[in-house]
């Protein structure tokens, strides 16, 4: 068995996946309706709606397969998720990559299995939309199309719940999504005791940028900033863009010493993103910092106020 390969983007891919909150979310009808229609025109035992976070592929919607979720590294569409097109196995039991996969040898003895990779945006595949039988199968041209086309429905529906909940620009969090995920964040500090720190980040010198050289490079700017931001934290905090050329990080289980480690590693890498891209310019930040224990009385809110102040004090302190 050859395990699937982990995509370079993948802090990327998880962010976003996570940014969505569908995962271990009920079953949905405007998905339900796809893959009892995709079991039904091609015949076959399974169809999934599939979503493949760090460890597993979670099934968002499923007929035909009572398990709600399977180790990642078994898995047949944690290679699809690697694939610009379809991911066609025809018979599983003779390909060197599956057939001595638990999946192919025991229950649900998978021979065929057709995946279509489920796309946030280019290069970024979140799971799939994929068909499995316990014979060998294929597909001809038109089967394949008619796949496409359903895995396009699913997509369109995943995408309206990224445009409540991503910002359209960055796609990392809008204020809406990175207040959710905060909250999540929030009640486990507080049920594990564990301190927390809110980082406001604003460009500097963002206005000239845009007026000396443009809009497009502005948006440059703000897509490179948070691309950082994704590169630089760890998978546990939350990132977001709260609009315009403010940005904001929620770290969990830190103090000043954890935050103060972040913000050298975040500071090193905008420096070298800087030498490395050659502009006639350089994407400068101020940053607040505000620390606050399990308990406080404070509001999510709040507390990012409170990181907002402390970030246009270090603002000032520059402009002096």
């Amino acid at each position: 068995m050859i395990k699937p390969e982990t995509p370079q983007n993948e802090a990327e891919r998880l962010h976003a996946l996570r940014t969505l909150k569908i995962l271990d979310t009920s079953h949905e009808e405007r998905f339900d309706r796809v893959t009892r229609m995709a079991k039904r025109m091609f015949d076959v035992s399974i169809s999934l709606v599939s979503l493949v976070d760090e460890d597993r592929q979670w099934f968002k919607s499923k007929q035909g397969l009572d398990a709600t979720e399977t180790p990642r590294d078994i898995s047949f569409c944690g290679h699809a998720i690697n694939q610009n097109g379809l991911f066609i196995i025809p018979d599983a039991s003779v390909d060197e990559r599956f057939s001595d996969n638990p999946l192919v040898t025991d229950a649900p003895n998978i021979r065929f299995y057709a995946g279509y990779p489920l796309k946030l945006r280019q290069g970024i595949y979140i799971g799939t939309l994929c068909l499995i039988d316990s014979r060998p199968k294929g597909l001809d041209e038109e089967d394949q199309q008619l796949l496409r086309d359903l895995g396009a429905m699913i997509e369109q529906e995943i995408q309206s719940i990224q445009l409540a909940t991503l910002d359209e620009l960055t796609l990392i969090s809008n204020r809406r999504g990175f207040l959710t995920l905060v909250e999540q964040s929030f009640k486990s500090c507080q049920r594990n005791e564990k301190s927390m720190s809110f980082i406001l980040f604003d460009l500097n010198k963002f206005k000239a940028i845009n007026d000396d050289y443009g809009h497009h490079e502005g948006d440059f700017v703000l897509t490179t900033f948070a691309q950082i931001m994704l590169d630089s934290f760890r998978d546990c905090d939350v990132i977001g863009r709260l609009g315009g050329d403010e940005f904001v990080a929620m770290l969990s289980d830190s103090d000043e010493g954890e935050a103060d480690v972040v913000l050298e590693r975040f500071a090193t890498a905008v420096e070298k993103v800087n030498e490395t891209l050659n502009k006639p310019y350089k994407i400068e930040y101020s940053a607040g910092v505000m620390h606050f224990k399990h308990d406080t009385e404070k509001s999510i809110e709040e507390m990012i106020q409170d990181a907002d102040a402390a970030m246009y004090e270090q603002k000032k302190g520059k402009a002096r």
